[in-house]
């Protein structure tokens, strides 16, 4: 194999180096300064962009579950033992520390968020830069800042994850490259971490990028020693140290446990939908597709049609993990270059299978999006797709990629533009509509004081710097069972609590939003029908989506 050096300070590739790269057909950004630079460059616009979006809200029922679980933490509540969540513990503890030194308020969170997003577009850059030109990798990372995070900017484990992720990846492509005991560390480090952030896409994630260093090593160059495979799995191993140290000292590791396994039991049922499931209401398809002239419609399936191109993405990869994998055996690619193809569609794999064992909808699609985005830039490159007939396409192709992504991003920025204001107890917010709820509860339930949020808007705890009495921040019919609803039952009644808002129009989301629910879940609802009969309504409220909350008190309590 060739050798180079590089003198210090020069920026671009000599003679050698030149040579080295034909040899490997790979790209090494890392060791050019125009690459470095541009990495730079685009984690601070990619900041700025999605800075734009830091206050933006829509009250969607999931971003509360973190937000809230986070303030329990910071209240001496221990996670598990104190409040539920199946979801492994990383993102609690973390955004907590973040609000024990900036405070708790949704713009810290949020701020959080956005360096988030900044990494991940970076990563993405990097990681297609090995094997596409500049110009497309800068295109690609440029996609995901205006297409993933915008589209669900929420403080949410899935973002921490993916972060974790795509870092877990870029370490896995560094080890291939350097054969390096740090690099093969701070994999290990990292796929771990994803799994304390999310035990499902942790585990698909260490079994694709397991199975694809094993591939490498053992058809493309045994590049694995056993130093590497050492500090691999002290990577693998050390961060699981501190969680079981510390919820042992609690006496609730069993619980722990029980609750990491939980989902194998209960989630899949509700939350089976079709694989690419876009959780669209008739109204919302009508509203899309079914009025305005056909320049109007032509131009709204265009915009939308990255919902639909995203879920394809991972399906490609695992055609070309198959394709490379032929040609590693054969001996048909250069090495380097082939190693490349495989460890990244394996880990592109894993991913996949995460998604579908749990919910396959465009959500969690785009959650990915920075890592399916890779196969993108191979599609615009098209170098790494041997038909002919798609080469002659390549630039009807590009020119659809650029201008589908473009129309949605632009989408996802204008309905920032001209939103609400709202004041809460966490900081200020906008929103796409009216809010009545915040502010109505902020006036008449003191700060710090015990409501219910029934059942699943766990946000308006948190910006109204309310408290759930149960162990339980929201509760989803079909998944969670009846023993819980059981328990939220006994609590509620022991614990008399004054104020509950309760959704009742949230049956007429069921069947879009969880599609499996077993209809016995749904006409057999213990806890509404408690509340119906022990609480009375004083004021219809109004979320920004123009979901109804009453206000309900306690019938021995009067109205506000």
């Amino acid at each position: 194999m060739t050798v180079c050096a590089q003198s210090e300070g020069e920026t671009s590739a000599s003679p050698c180096q030149a040579a080295l790269l034909r040899e490997q057909s790979i790209w090494i950004p890392e060791q050019y300064f125009s690459d470095r630079a541009i990495a730079s460059f685009l984690f601070l616009t990619s900041f700025f962009y999605l800075f734009l979006f830091r206050r933006y809200t829509t009250m969607e029922p999931d971003e509360g579950i973190v937000l809230q679980g986070a303030q329990r933490i910071l209240g001496g509540e221990v996670l598990y033992r104190d409040f539920f969540s199946f979801f492994t513990p990383g993102s609690y503890y973390f955004l907590a520390l973040i609000f024990r030194i900036f405070g708790s308020s949704i713009v810290v969170a949020r701020t959080t968020l956005v360096l988030v997003g900044a990494v991940l577009s970076s990563i993405t850059y990097l990681l297609s830069r090995r094997v596409c030109s500049r110009r497309i990798a800068l295109l690609t990372a440029a996609i995901v800042t205006v297409a993933t995070l915008p589209y669900r900017f929420l403080v949410l484990h899935n973002w921490d994850s993916t972060l974790w992720a795509c870092l877990a990846v870029y370490c896995a492509v560094r080890l291939i490259e350097t054969s390096g005991r740090a690099w093969a560390f701070s994999a290990g480090s990292f796929i771990a971490l994803t799994f304390l952030f999310e035990q499902s896409k942790g585990t698909g994630l260490g079994l694709g990028l397991c199975a694809g260093l094993l591939a490498v090593h053992s058809l493309g160059g045994r590049f694995l020693t056993r130093a590497c495979i050492f500090y691999l799995a002290i990577g693998l191993a050390w961060p699981f140290i501190l969680p079981l140290a510390y919820f042992g000292a609690q006496h609730s590791l069993s619980l722990m446990l029980a609750d990491w396994l939980w989902p194998l039991r209960h989630y899949s049922l509700a939350n089976h939908v079709p694989y690419g499931y876009q959780n669209w209401s008739d109204e919302t398809r009508q509203t899309l597709f079914g009025g305005g002239s056909w320049v109007v419609r032509v131009i709204t399936v265009i915009a939308l049609s990255p919902c639909f191109l995203i879920p394809l993405l991972p399906i490609l990869a695992v055609g070309m993990l198959a394709y490379w994998l032929v040609r590693m055996v054969r001996r048909q690619a250069p090495q380097w270059e082939a190693n490349h193809y495989v460890l990244t569609t394996a880990a592109i794999s894993g991913l996949l299978l995460s998604v579908v064992i749990g919910r396959a909808d465009i959500i969690h699609f785009v959650y990915l999006f920075p890592l399916f985005a890779l196969v993108l830039a191979w599609l615009i490159d098209g170098r790494a797709i041997p038909s002919q007939i798609y080469k002659k396409m390549s630039s009807g192709i590009r020119a659809y990629i650029v201008i589908a992504f473009s129309l949605f991003g632009m989408a996802l920025l204008i309905r920032t533009i001209d939103a609400h204001h709202v004041n809460t107890r966490r900081g200020e917010i906008t929103v796409p509509g009216k809010d009545t709820v915040v502010d109505y509860v902020q006036a008449h339930v003191s700060h710090g004081e015990h409501i219910v949020v029934y059942p699943y808007l766990p946000l308006y705890y948190f910006l109204t710097a309310t408290y759930s009495p149960t162990r339980y921040e929201y509760f989803q019919p079909g998944m969670h069972t009846a023993q819980q609803a059981d328990e939220i039952l006994s609590q509620l009644s022991s614990k008399r609590v004054r104020v509950i808002l309760f959704e009742a129009g949230f049956t007429e989301k069921i069947p879009r939003s969880w599609p499996g629910t077993p209809l016995t879940a749904i006409t057999h609802d213990a806890v509404a029908d408690y509340i119906l009969r022990e609480y009375r309504s004083c004021k219809t409220l109004q979320s920004p989506s123009e979901w109804r909350f009453l206000f309900m008190v306690r019938n021995d309590f009067p109205c506000p």
